[in-house]
C-alpha cells in the first residue's frame, strides 16, 4: 500500500480553478489532483448562468468595473477588479479553444448569445445555454483525464496540510497534505514543493444551500488550520431563487431568467421587488434575497414565486433547457405557471487572503477560486464573475509557480499519519446530529438578517461544538463525514466571529443593531497565527 506521493504542485479540488490550473501547469510540472469525489463533483458542474466578460463592442472594461465595485458595497479592490474584469476575453477565448459549447446568437451579429444578470448594466454573460458549469466542468475534465502529467485522486479527501511549524522545522511553509482515500479507507501523505487550496465555498455549514454536498469549507478551515489569515467571512450569499420543493434538494434556478424578464411574485401574484429597489428583479443579490427573506417573514409564506410564463414557450425552452426540465419533474412547466422559489445559502465572498498571484500568508500555499478572498467581490459578489475569478487566477497562480518552479525544493521527508492511539467509532451518531444541530443554528442565527443576540448563541453553541468534536477527532479514526464536520465547524467559528466584528450593515451582512452602512470601510481579517481579529 502507497504512504506517499511527491508531486511539483499538488491541487486540492477539481473545480474550475482546479481543473484550469492543472491543465496549465502540465507543460512545466508534474501535478497531482485531489478530489473528495468524482471529479466533477462540485459547484462548477452545478453553475447555471454563465461567464461575465466584456464581449460585446456597446460593453465597456469600465462599466465591469464599475458594476463590480458598485455591487461590492465599497470593500472591493479597485485593482483586483480591473485585473479580473481586464483578463475576461482572453479567458473566454482559451475556453473556446478548449472547445467549451458556448449559445451562438442568431439574432444579432455578435457570435456568442450574452445575457444580463443583476448589477450588470450590459449584456455581457456568456453561457452555455442554462448550464454552463457542466460545459466548463466536462470540457476540462476530458482535457484533465488525456494529459499524462496530471495525476488524478477522485474520492481523496484531504484532512489537514502539513507545514514546517508541524514537523519542527524552523522556516515555516506548505509541505504537503495528509489525505484520507476514502475507498481503502487509508490515510496517504502527499508531499509537493507547492500545494494550492482550490476546494470551493462552504454552503454546506447552513441548513439550506444550493451547492452540492460536497461544499464544506475544508480548504478554508484546512488554512486556519495552518496558521493564514482569513477575511470577510461574515459575507454569505444567499442566492434569492432555489427551487421550492420538498425534494428538490440544491436546484438552484438560474438568475439569469431574471435577466430575461422573470417577476418574483408573492403566492396571491402582487408584484413586490419594485418596493425595494429601483432596480427591482435586476437587482444585486443581496438586495433580492432580503426582499424576499422580509415577504416571507411578512405574510408567512413557504415561498415567493418567479415567473417566465409571460415570454414564449419555445423562448424559454431553448434559452432555460436544463431548469424547464428539472421543474417539469417535479410538477412545473414553467412555460405556463410561476416557480415557488426561497433564498438558499450560495457563495462565500470570504476566504483565504491571496494576492493577486493566489499566494496565502504561508509560503508555499496557494488559493484559488471561491476559497479565496482577494478583494475582487467586497461584500457581494456581482453575478458570474465566480467562473470569471477562476479562470483568470488560475492562470496568474500558474505564472507565479511556473516563475519558482526551477528554484524550489522537495521538501524533506514527511512523517506518515499515526493512527496508532486511536481506535473505530461506535458512535457515528455523534457526527450526525452534530452536524445536523450545526446546520440549524447558522440558518436561524447566522443567516440573511442577523442581530448581535442570536450571533451570540451561535457563538456559544459553536464553541460547545469545537470541543465535542475535538475530542472525537482526538480518539477515533477519521472519516468522511468527521473531516467535513471538522471542517464546518471551524467555517461557522469564522463566519460568526466575523460577523460579530462588523458593527455594521454593509453588502451581505445585515445586521439588525446596526442597520446603517459606516463611514469607515474596512476588511475583517482574522489572524489566526495570533487568534486577532482587526
Amino acid at each position: 500500500m502507497v504512504h506517499q506521493h511527491d508531486f511539483d504542485v499538488l491541487i486540492i479540488g477539481s473545480g474550475a480553478s482546479g481543473l484550469s490550473l492543472a491543465l496549465k501547469l502540465a507543460d512545466h510540472a508534474n501535478v497531482g489532483v485531489i478530489s473528495k469525489g468524482p471529479l466533477k463533483e462540485g459547484s462548477t458542474y452545478y453553475a447555471q448562468g454563465g461567464i461575465a466578460a466584456v464581449l460585446d463592442p456597446a460593453d465597456t472594461l469600465e462599466s465591469h468595473i464599475e458594476d463590480t465595485l458598485n455591487a461590492g458595497a465599497g470593500l472591493c479592490d479597485p485593482t483586483v477588479v480591473e485585473f479580473v474584469a481586464s483578463k475576461g476575453k482572453e479567458s473566454i477565448e482559451w475556453l473556446l479553444d478548449l472547445g467549451v459549447p458556448f449559445t451562438p446568437d442568431d439574432a444579432t451579429e455578435l457570435p456568442w448569445h450574452l445575457t444580463r444578470e443583476g448589477g450588470h448594466s450590459h449584456r455581457r454573460i456568456i453561457h452555455a445555454a442554462d448550464a454552463t458549469g457542466k460545459a466548463v466542468e466536462t470540457t476540462l475534465e476530458t482535457q484533465v483525464r488525456a494529459n499524462p502529467n496530471i495525476s488524478l485522486y477522485e474520492h481523496h479527501i484531504a484532512i489537514d496540510l502539513i507545514t514546517g511549524s508541524k514537523i519542527g522545522l524552523k522556516t515555516d511553509r506548505c509541505l504537503g497534505a495528509y489525505v484520507l482515500n476514502k475507498e481503502q479507507d487509508h490515510v496517504v501523505t502527499f508531499r509537493a514543493k507547492f500545494v494550492v487550496l482550490a476546494t470551493g465555498g462552504a454552503g454546506k455549514v447552513y441548513l439550506y444551500t444550493s451547492n452540492p454536498d460536497v461544499s464544506t469549507g475544508d480548504g478554508i478551515a484546512m488554512a486556519a488550520r495552518a496558521g493564514c489569515d482569513i477575511a470577510n467571512m461574515e459575507f454569505m450569499q444567499f442566492h434569492p431563487t432555489c427551487l421550492y420543493h420538498p425534494a428538490a434538494k440544491s436546484f438552484l434556478i438560474t438568475e439569469a431568467i431574471r435577466g430575461e424578464g422573470g417577476i418574483l411574485l408573492l403566492p396571491d401574484g402582487e408584484r413586490f421587488m419594485d418596493r425595494f429597489d429601483e432596480r427591482a428583479e435586476l437587482a444585486p443579490r443581496d438586495i433580492v434575497a432580503r426582499a424576499i427573506d422580509h415577504e416571507m417573514k411578512r405574510t408567512g409564506s413557504d415561498s415567493v414565486f418567479l415567473d417566465i410564463s409571460h415570454k414564449p414557450a419555445r423562448f424559454i425552452k431553448e434559452h432555460f433547457p436544463n431548469v424547464s426540465n428539472k421543474c417539469l419533474e417535479y410538477g412545473f412547466d414553467i412555460t405556463r405557471e410561476p416557480i415557488p422559489v426561497v433564498p438558499a445559502a450560495h457563495y462565500i465572498c470570504g476566504g483565504v487572503i491571496a494576492d493577486l498571484n493566489g499566494q496565502t500568508t504561508l509560503p508555499g500555499l496557494y488559493a484559488i477560486g471561491e476559497t479565496s478572498c482577494t478583494g475582487l467581490h467586497g461584500a457581494n459578489r456581482m453575478a458570474s464573475n465566480s467562473l470569471l475569478e477562476c479562470l483568470v487566477f488560475a492562470q496568474s497562480c500558474h505564472d507565479d509557480i511556473v516563475a519558482h518552479l526551477t528554484s524550489a525544493s522537495m521538501p524533506p521527508d514527511l512523517p506518515f499519519w499515526d493512527e496508532t492511539q486511536v481506535r473505530d467509532s461506535d458512535e457515528e451518531v455523534v457526527v450526525s446530529h452534530n452536524w445536523d444541530e450545526l446546520r440549524r443554528f447558522m440558518w436561524d442565527y447566522v443567516g440573511i438578517v442577523r442581530t448581535t443576540k442570536r450571533l451570540q448563541r451561535a457563538k456559544n453553541r459553536v464553541e460547545l461544538l469545537k470541543a465535542e468534536i475535538a475530542e472525537y477527532y482526538g480518539n477515533f479514526r477519521v472519516n468522511n463525514d468527521l473531516i467535513e464536520l471538522r471542517n464546518l465547524v471551524q467555517v461557522a467559528d469564522l463566519i460568526i466571529q466575523s460577523a460579530l466584528h462588523r458593527k455594521e450593515s454593509r453588502g451581505l451582512h445585515y445586521i439588525l443593531d446596526y442597520p446603517e452602512q459606516s463611514d469607515q470601510v474596512h476588511n475583517t481579517i482574522l489572524r489566526s497565527r495570533s487568534n486577532e481579529t482587526t
